[in-house]
């Protein structure tokens, strides 16, 4: 019997990198370093300058969902610059300021691919924690290069700030999909948002749509009327305020990762209405039947979005300047920021400033 041959990941290909990763489900993040492929015919390689914090990050690096490959380099709304392009892409140069979201390859050839929607198909490559088609794993943006098929490649418009840009390749385009898709993007309709979804709530007024936010927490009334624009605050564990807004929204996208009762946001929507579920609980939540028999109602999932739509929010964030709320930090500050997600203290996304502070160890 042969012995198993061990590569190392960063002997695996031949362009070094350098990153940080998560090596077990203690989910501890430090540098690590590992390689990435030549860059091929198709292939638009890149410098990181961005990178976005996604609650699916933290997820993965915990192995929370079952299926992460470690070492693990999370990261999946990543923005940079191109350093060099395959003799065969046609869509980008040196120099032009691109973005890479969930996903980085599919089959191509499935109907959800031939549709644009990428990120349905049965065979779809994950951006991070996955096996590429050459069989190595892929490894996400908290790192200082990048390497992806020109199909998977956003352009980002000049006048988005790369920073602010970085959220919109995942949280942005979880919302943005929705609410197109289940045509809740109509204006004069009326909106739910559940969670940590201020995205969305940009998004649907820039669409014309009135936003009603939906929060366990009073003291986020003033950010969201305030600092998002939404129309109307609602305190989802005060009954008083429940019931006087039962039967009134045409729509709702909950965009909330945790365990949580789907009854009262049921209870809100008018015949017809639409109740959206973007986030990725852990555990099952409990869908009531009756209730939706009662108004013909629809409890429907999104779960980001093709690359076609992916590159249509992004330029109708430049052209509403929709912009996500971030807080800027440090590659070493990341495993505190990890901390403070878990317990939801940001407004509203951490992106890392990687081209100021990855700093490669010897």
């Amino acid at each position: 019997m042969n012995p198993t041959v061990i590569t190392l990941p960063e002997k695996e290909h031949p362009s070094k990198a350098f990153g940080w990763a998560a090596r077990d489900p203690c989910g501890v993040l430090s540098p690590f370093k590992f390689s990435r492929r030549a860059t091929g015919e198709k292939d638009v390689a890149f410098k990181v300058l961005y990178c976005g914090i996604c609650h699916s990050d933290l997820h993965m690096v915990k192995n929370e969902w079952g299926f992460s490959l470690y070492p693990l380099v999370p990261g999946h709304e990543i923005v940079g610059e191109v350093t060099e392009v395959g003799n065969k892409v046609r869509k980008f140069k040196v120099g032009d300021r691109v973005g890479v979201g969930c996903v980085v390859g599919s089959c191509r050839s499935c109907n959800s691919c031939k549709d644009d929607l990428e990120n349905y198909c049965p065979k779809s490559i994950l951006t991070y924690g996955a096996k590429y088609h050459d069989g190595s794993i892929t490894y996400g943006g908290y790192s200082d290069t990048m390497v992806a098929d020109e199909q998977f490649i956003i352009r980002i418009p000049e006048n988005l700030p790369l920073d602010a840009a970085a959220p919109l390749l995942c949280a942005g385009i979880t919302v943005y999909s929705p609410l197109r898709y289940y045509e809740l993007d109509q204006p004069g309709l009326h909106i739910g948002v559940v969670g940590l979804g201020h995205v969305a709530v940009k998004f649907a007024k820039a669409m014309g749509v009135k936003v009603t936010v939906i929060s366990t927490s009073p003291t986020k009334r003033k950010e969201a009327l305030e600092n998002l624009g939404a129309d109307s605050f609602l305190v989802s564990r005060d009954n008083d305020q429940l019931q006087g807004v039962i039967g009134t929204l045409d729509g709702i996208i909950d965009t909330v990762s945790a365990e949580h009762p789907l009854l009262p946001l049921i209870g809100l929507l008018k015949s017809n209405g639409k109740l959206i579920l973007v986030g990725a609980p852990e555990k099952q939540l409990e869908l009531p039947i009756f209730p939706l028999l009662q108004g013909r109602k629809v409890v429907g999932g999104s779960m980001t979005g093709g690359m076609k739509e992916t590159q249509e929010m992004v330029d109708f964030a430049a052209k509403h300047n929709v912009k996500p709320n971030i807080e800027v930090i440090a590659m070493e500050y990341v495993n505190t920021a990890m901390e403070r997600l878990l317990k939801a203290d940001v407004k509203y996304r951490f992106v890392i400033d990687i081209g100021n502070t990855l700093k490669a160890t010897s």
